[in-house]
């Protein structure tokens, strides 16, 4: 009995061996879950259900041969891949989740984000996710013919990896303010995320309560999972598939 999360995968044609490895895991350990939980950024970005890259339909169907196995598989957004929609949803099994969301994990009431919510202290990054989820600028970018918004995306990529690189880390991080504030009006003591790519498991008190804040690693260089169990949750790691050249 256990359930699975991960996040950050950010799959792209450029690293099979990342999509590899998640094909594998979806084959050989998730069948024996109870749920499987993607908390964004599942692909490095994501222009429209109606992209015909491959990639997209080798994912979606290692996605949706698990969910026929019976088991459940839910999707929460992430700050690449908050484009993708029901279509792809349907096409995977998958069911989208809001962000955040409330869960019941083996009796624990467990709050889940992709965490780039969290982040107050990146000023820049929150002015253009507020942009981002305007609904009439979404529904204006996907009809835009796909070459023009393949091009948008690259170069909104290009923009967003220079200006990190001269961010402090620190910004980048969540602020344990925002942390504390998110799980208690959720009245959570567990939250789970992803998107700093900081795999650890804190706990800290939360009032006169003791909390606990997951955070789900990236797969640029190995697998990493959250096994959640009955009687606890641990972070594991997986090898990457060696590509032959």
């Amino acid at each position: 009995m256990s359930t699975l999360f991960i996040s950050d995968l950010h799959l792209c044609s450029a690293r099979p061996d990342m999509t590899a490895a998640l094909i594998q895991f979806l084959q050989q350990e998730a069948p024996g879950a109870d749920a499987l939980y993607v908390l964004g950024d599942l692909f490095e970005f994501w222009i429209g259900d109606d992209d015909p890259c491959p990639l997209h339909n080798q994912v979606a169907d290692a996605f949706l041969a698990l969910s026929k196995r019976g088991v459940p598989l839910y999707f929460i957004h992430g700050n690449r891949d908050f484009l993708l929609g029901k279509g792809f949803a349907k096409r995977a099994g998958m069911m989208l989740l809001p962000d955040p969301c409330i869960i019941d994990l083996y009796g624990t009431r467990t709050l889940l984000s992709h965490g780039d919510l969290l982040c107050t202290e990146d000023l820049d990054y929150q002015k253009f996710r507020r942009i981002t989820q305007l609904s009439w600028l979404r529904w204006l970018f996907l009809r835009l013919p796909l070459a023009r918004r393949r091009k948008i995306a690259g170069k909104l990529r290009g923009q967003s990896q220079q200006q990190n690189s001269h961010k402090p880390q620190t910004i980048m991080d969540v602020t344990e303010q925002a942390v504390a504030d998110m799980m208690k009006a959720h009245d959570c003591q567990l939250l789970i995320h992803g998107h700093t790519h900081r795999p650890a498991i804190h706990d800290f008190r939360l009032g006169k309560r003791s909390a606990r804040r997951i955070v789900l690693g990236d797969w640029f260089e190995q697998g990493s999972i959250l096994v959640c169990k009955p009687s606890g949750q641990h972070l594991e790691q997986r090898s990457l598939p060696h590509q032959t050249p």
